[in-house]
């Protein structure tokens, strides 16, 4: 639990004025492509790749009001960021919190952090406290394995965190590229479930299996001198192999707690026609059951889209969405 009277200096002894009549933010989903070192093998725990998305994200408006009101989608996570940032930052919840769009919850696409993300910078924003988006992660106890969620708020783009050593409060990015404008990245979901989250996901990782120490150095190789390369040079292929090979590796690992490498059977038959089609990149965000591969060419990643729609149409929990990566951080509008 990260100190909250560590922030202690931006508060005053009088109440803090409002600094504008209303804060917006845009906080941008992402996938979670997979840990590099679960067990800290090589000294560090954890480590992890991600790319940040355009078309899904948290949206939400903060104007000031006689009480606390909060209306829209994942109300009830957003009043539980609400009251842990106005305590420990002590300021006013005297607040009327719009919330137009929220990332799903619970099906690996960071939605916890998002939410988090985007209280915290619209109360830093409103309120005046000059808060960094690290000390927005610390105070909500964001980044406690992954940082990616951390990361692509800050700067988007594909983020590399470097896992956590001894006196780490928050994931360090290791590396931030823009992803190529004309990689697509196709969603699968499964409207039936979600991903373990919670204290089931802190006693999974409790009762896994030590991650093999080659195996974690083999990983750091291939992102470090095939991954990255990959993407700064434009090449698809290749760096849709590593993704691949990274997630088999850890979706292994993940089988005994998620029931094998894809949580939802019916996604990992998606994942293994589009595989047949030509797409790279094959894996599930976090503990999913959302999967996810990569095209080349937003024709193309569309066309397979529908043609997945039509050759899974017996699935009907199954839904296919085409998705960008969002290269700039996370929006704060000050006004109307």
């Amino acid at each position: 639990m990260y100190n909250f009277h560590n922030f202690s200096h931006y508060n005053t002894a009088s109440p803090l004025i409002v600094q504008h009549s209303k804060v917006s933010v845009i906080a941008p989903a992402r996938l979670h492509m997979g840990f590099i070192d679960l067990s800290g093998s090589l000294g560090r725990h954890f480590g992890s790749i991600g790319v940040a998305l355009n078309e899904i994200n948290t949206r939400l408006s903060v104007t000031s009001s006689e009480q606390l009101t909060i209306t829209g989608p994942a109300a009830q996570r957003a009043e539980k960021c609400v009251a842990m940032l106005c305590q420990a930052l002590n300021v006013s919840d005297k607040l009327n919190i719009t919330i137009e769009a929220a990332i799903p919850e619970h099906v690996g696409l960071g939605s916890g952090t998002q939410m988090s993300m985007a209280i915290g910078a619209a109360l830093n924003e409103f309120y005046g406290l000059g808060l960094t988006v690290r000390d927005i992660a610390a105070v909500t106890d964001r980044g406690l394995r992954s940082g990616i969620g951390i990361g692509v708020f800050e700067q988007g783009g594909l983020v590399v965190d470097g896992g956590r050593g001894e006196k780490t409060i928050t994931p360090p990015v290791l590396s931030h590229m823009d992803v190529p404008e004309d990689w697509r990245f196709i969603l699968v979901f499964d409207e039936r479930g979600q991903g373990l989250h919670g204290q089931q996901e802190i006693q999974a990782f409790r009762e896994l299996p030590s991650f093999p120490q080659q195996e974690a150095a083999r990983l750091c190789y291939l992102l470090l001198m095939q991954g990255l390369p990959a993407v700064a040079e434009n090449d698809i292929i290749k760096f849709g192999d590593v993704i691949t090979q990274l997630q088999r590796s850890v979706g292994e690992h993940f089988s005994s707690a998620q029931g094998g490498v894809f949580t939802s059977p019916e996604v990992a038959q998606a994942m293994k026609w589009f595989e047949q089609q030509g797409a790279v990149a094959i894996g599930q965000t976090s503990w999913g059951p959302t999967g996810f591969c990569a095209i080349a060419g937003a024709e193309l990643a569309e066309s397979l889209a529908r043609q997945a729609r039509v050759e899974f149409a017996h699935f009907e929990q199954l839904s296919f969405v085409v998705a960008s990566a969002r290269n700039s951080a996370g929006d704060v509008f000050v006004g109307q």
